[in-house]
């Protein structure tokens, strides 16, 4: 393909509106043409050249997208990504990819045969933070690194009418964040010995899990994925601890917010979290602002378009999504069964 890749959402929900549409118009490579919507004409509106359709099966007749960024429920994942790649379709689709390791592989399989990319929606991969801890650990300022513990908490303290809070497959916090937060922590220190959970669901009412907290061993470094509903307090996002010092940050990645205030993703101040906002270095003799790097989201959807149009190594594999839900599927277990799970038994 010499132009730009004609592109289609299905499920346009509100991160798919927040989000991932603005993400796509303003890539240079990407062109937004359809939308799956069941009800509404709301991309169409939005955004001038799309045509909405109303399920899967009338855009794929229409053939008239290459490449099919799926945001619809979990539980939909798995059988429209292989629907778009039977039909010749790049796809991208949102975390944790689909509910199953088997379903990822599957998934994975199929593109191979294909020929075609098949991606995953880990923007949290291109957060400030995470992006500032990664230089961190790669620069070694901190020594031998011991611990490391990352929170994503929130205070919700009402079920919501969210598909995530219902009796549905893929439901919870653990699915939704913890995808998010294991995936980051396999990238910094590759996979796990052996990880041990406890999942809870700790409001009224609640029919899906609304806590974890994830232990990964990695020999002389641990560490501790945990998110919450019932946090009214301020929690470190991270906290890295080594033989030199310890980097504590707190505060989410300002891309989040910005979307949500409509805001649309472009230009240098894109990303950038002022000063206030920046993590400490705590050193022996030395207390100091430790700068946040631009988290960019954008690097995402160019990189998808790039695997595309010219080959480029794609950041966002399948088989990384498939450790990722692995180690979930060995949570969810050793929450159960109140025990350790190794790397050998959960096959990650």
């Amino acid at each position: 393909m010499s132009n730009s890749i004609r592109t289609a959402i299905v499920g346009f929900g509100s991160v798919a509106e927040k989000m991932h549409a603005p993400l796509i118009d303003v890539c240079p490579d990407l062109d937004l043409v359809a939308s799956v919507e069941r009800r509404t004409n709301r991309c169409e509106e939005l955004y001038s050249g799309v045509t909405t359709y109303r399920s899967l099966e009338e855009l794929l007749d229409a053939d008239v997208a290459d490449l099919i960024v799926i945001t619809t429920p979990n539980e939909f994942h798995f059988p429209m990504a292989m629907q778009c790649l039977d039909a010749g379709k790049h796809v991208v689709v949102d975390k944790p990819v689909t509910i199953y390791s088997h379903e990822a592989e599957a998934l994975n399989k199929k593109a191979d045969e294909k020929g075609l990319i098949c991606s995953v929606f880990h923007n949290r991969r291109y957060d400030g933070d995470f992006m500032t801890l990664q230089k961190l650990v790669r620069e070694g300022d901190l020594g031998d690194l011991v611990y490391l513990e990352s929170h994503f908490d929130r205070f919700r303290p009402d079920v919501s009418e969210n598909w995530r809070e219902k009796e549905v497959p893929g439901n919870g916090i653990t699915y939704d964040l913890g995808a998010h937060l294991i995936d980051q922590v396999i990238l910094l220190f590759g996979l796990p010995n052996w990880i041990q959970a406890d999942i809870r669901k700790q409001r009224k009412g609640a029919v899906a899990d609304d806590y974890f907290d994830i232990t990964m061993d990695y020999g002389s470094l641990k560490a501790r994925v945990t998110a919450g509903a019932l946090v009214n307090a301020p929690t470190p996002k991270f906290l890295l601890l080594g033989k030199n010092g310890s980097y504590q940050k707190f505060g989410l990645d300002v891309q989040e917010a910005e979307f949500k205030l409509g805001k649309k993703p472009e230009g240098p101040d894109w990303g950038v979290e002022t000063e206030e906002k920046w993590g400490k270095l705590f050193l022996s003799e030395e207390i100091k602002l430790y700068e946040t790097i631009p988290g960019d989201y954008r690097i995402l959807y160019q990189n998808v378009a790039d695997a595309i149009l010219k080959g480029s190594d794609l950041f966002i594999k399948i088989p990384q999504a498939i450790s990722v839900l692995k180690i979930i599927e060995a949570s969810f277990l050793s929450s159960k069964d109140k025990r350790t799970i190794t790397k050998e038994e959960g096959n990650w």
